[in-house]
């Protein structure tokens, strides 16, 4: 032990080879324990709303206004505090309306640069200079640092900035100089972004979402069951790539595949609309508001049934191949009367909405015909192949998990399967049981096999897996009995619809059961908090995302327009920074257009779940532990060139 000891300090000694270095490193570190803790920022199932996302990232859930209304408190009118943070959120575009009304806008100049420095010098002060230093825009880095610093040395500061003010406005810089400005308040606003879940499917730009996230300076993703969903078919797993090209058709969005990630589509297309000709599908009418015209609107059903039922079989083959995953009982083409149009399930036999299925063998109706093993075998080679896809899922892999514990709040987009006695219920995964922590870290580690195995009996294993994480009841993503898309298209009896819940759901109050869980993760009791998504919380039925006394927090709240209608309104997203945790309630989102026109910012009812008694620092988080523990090594480092153990390398 000693030995390895001795030589970990001979190599923290060559980062820093003196008692100087070492005593100012330690001094460097303790100065940025005292400072408050940055500000973190959790959103879940965006679901592809990339305008609400964006303007929610812009404004930070509602804390560059606080900054602003902290600034200036009453000493400038709501109206004036809502017109500068709007240009915060979009200063080019917000700068293109003004110069239009503004007689002179080098006063206007004058006095918004003033305003952003002040907002730029609150957000800034709770970081190093350093940090700072690293987020500041190329361009402008040397000024803004100039303008944002107090200058003891200088007597006339007023002077000295409006001496740097005027020729910044003299030289023509004003304008880049304000985005520059606006994008740095941004930046400094949240520190850090946690996204717990489900950025695809149902609305029409996840693949825009993926892009700001991929620039986003410091983010974590806990994958929920839609992102899995993407990365197996990114992986080439057959009944992931169906059930993606399927929510696309129903939601209207095969655009998102053919525009935003260049997969042709028209081999399905020709076989959809040469297979259906005579097919009305109406059990496959799209969902949500379309734009699409009569024929463009039938195409798009026809491609919808067509990939569905594509899906029906290949799942089928999946099941199959694999026993061990127990969900034979969802394969239900076998038990199709064709003849008669009914179906068996259980002891009850139900008339079906559909009965044409031309391209089913009543014999063997889970093998696809030629036409159709065509159709997947381009598919599977164009999501393999499509790059921007591949980049998104490894993005995905670098930067999520299907958990995280970070600064004593547990993150993940499901549940944690429980018993219905509200023990850790057992999952059987190839051969093992897991339960808890150790099913999540099993199911993740066979994501990436899926992605990465070199073993390739493995590598299928993991692409099946997440195949099985989309819609299985052991799965801490999905967390119901089944997902009954087959009865949902083809039976009008709604008890067949039915997908009971994981008990998890019911035990969100009983403190025992949420202690077990955060004990489950190595969490205490006192002062941690379960942070997690999927199930839209009904909040115009009453339905508060506060559970267990504030330990629990479901922050989905509908941020999907597509279940806007059902919880009232749209989504919850939560604030953690030095003061407490902030629990913020979306109004819908008009439109981009409006939130810079109107300035009608997205309205949010703000809760404070926890406030803190002493404001938080650097040193009470995961990064001042991760700092206290340098600082300890660094401080044996000190005392062995002291000792006379270690030489100075001077």
């Amino acid at each position: 032990m000693k030995e390895l000891e001795a030589r970990y300090l001979e190599r923290l000694s060559q980062l820093y080879p003196t008692i100087a270095k070492a005593s100012t490193e330690i001094i460097n570190l303790q100065a940025i324990l005292n400072l408050p803790k940055g500000t973190e920022h959790f959103l879940t199932d965006i679901h592809g709303e990339y305008e609400a996302f964006s303007h929610v990232l812009k404004n930070g859930s509602g804390s560059v206004r606080r900054k602003v209304d902290d600034v200036f408190g009453n000493t400038m009118s709501s109206r004036d505090k809502q017109s500068l943070a709007t240009l915060i959120y979009y200063p080019s575009e917000k700068m293109d309306r003004i110069r239009k009304e503004e007689e002179n806008m080098e006063d206007w100049y004058k006095i918004t640069l003033y305003r952003l420095i002040e907002v730029c010098k609150r957000t800034a002060s709770k970081y190093t200079r350093s940090k700072v230093r690293k987020a500041l825009p190329a361009d402008f880095a040397y000024v803004i640092e100039e303008l944002i610093t107090v200058k003891s040395e200088i007597t006339d500061q007023e002077s000295y900035y409006n001496s740097i003010i005027s020729t910044i406005i003299r030289i023509g810089r004003a304008e880049s100089f304000i985005i520059a400005l606006c994008e740095l308040i941004q930046r400094l606003t949240v520190d850090h972004l946690h996204i717990v879940g489900d950025i695809y499917d149902r609305g029409p730009g996840p693949h825009i979402i993926m892009d700001k996230l991929m620039d986003y300076h410091s983010v974590d993703i806990q994958w929920g069951n839609h992102d899995v969903l993407w990365m197996g078919a990114a992986a080439g797993q057959r009944g992931c790539i169906a059930n993606v090209i399927r929510i696309c058709a129903r939601y209207g969005n095969l655009d998102i595949l053919e525009d935003g990630y260049g997969i042709n589509l028209l081999p399905l297309a020709t076989f959809a609309m040469n297979t259906y000709r005579d097919d009305p599908c109406t059990c496959f009418q799209l969902k949500g508001e379309q734009n699409y015209s009569q024929s463009e609107q039938q195409m798009n059903m026809k491609m919808h049934k067509a990939i569905s039922v594509i899906q029906f079989k290949v799942e089928g083959q999946i099941i199959k191949k694999n026993p061990g995953f127990g969900m034979e009982d969802r394969n239900l083409l076998h038990r199709v009367d064709y003849e008669r149009g009914t179906i068996q399930l259980g002891e009850h036999e139900y008339q079906m909405l559909d009965r044409n299925f031309p391209t089913v063998d009543p014999q063997k109706p889970y093998a696809l015909t030629r036409e159709e093993e065509d159709i997947m075998e381009r598919l599977e080679r164009a999501f393999l192949q499509c790059e921007k896809l591949q980049k998104h899922m490894h993005f995905l892999l670098n930067k999520g998990g299907l958990y995280k514990v970070y600064n004593n709040n547990l993150l993940y987009h499901g549940c944690v399967p429980l018993t219905d006695n509200g023990e850790l219920m057992k999952v059987r995964i190839y051969g093992h049981s897991y339960q808890g922590r150790s099913l999540y870290e099993v199911l993740e580690s066979y994501v990436r096999k899926g992605f990465y195995a070199v073993d390739g009996r493995e590598k299928e294993r993991g692409k099946d897996m997440m195949w099985y994480i989309w819609l299985s009841e052991g799965s801490p993503l999905f967390g119901k009995d089944k997902m009954a898309t087959f009865e949902r298209y083809f039976l009008a009896e709604k008890e067949t619809h039915k997908e009971k819940k994981n008990a998890y759901y019911n035990m969100l109050e009983d403190e025992s059961v949420v202690n077990r869980i955060l004990a489950e993760f190595g969490l205490p009791e006192e002062g941690t908090h379960i942070i997690n998504g999927h199930v839209p919380v009904k909040s115009k039925s009453g339905e508060s995302p506060v559970k267990c006394n504030g330990k629990v927090l479901v922050i989905d709240g509908g941020f999907s327009k597509a279940y806007q209608k059902e919880t009232g309104i749209a989504g919850y997203t939560l604030i953690y920074n030095s003061y407490g945790l902030i629990l913020a309630a979306h109004e819908p989102f008009e439109s981009t257009e409006a939130a810079i026109e109107k300035e009608s910012d997205i309205h949010s009812d703000s809760i404070v779940v926890k406030r803190a008694l002493q404001r938080k620092q650097v040193g009470d988080t995961d990064v001042g532990r991760d700092l206290k523990e340098q600082i300890h090594d660094l401080e044996i480092l000190l005392e062995a060139y002291r000792s006379g153990r270690i030489a100075e390398r001077l």
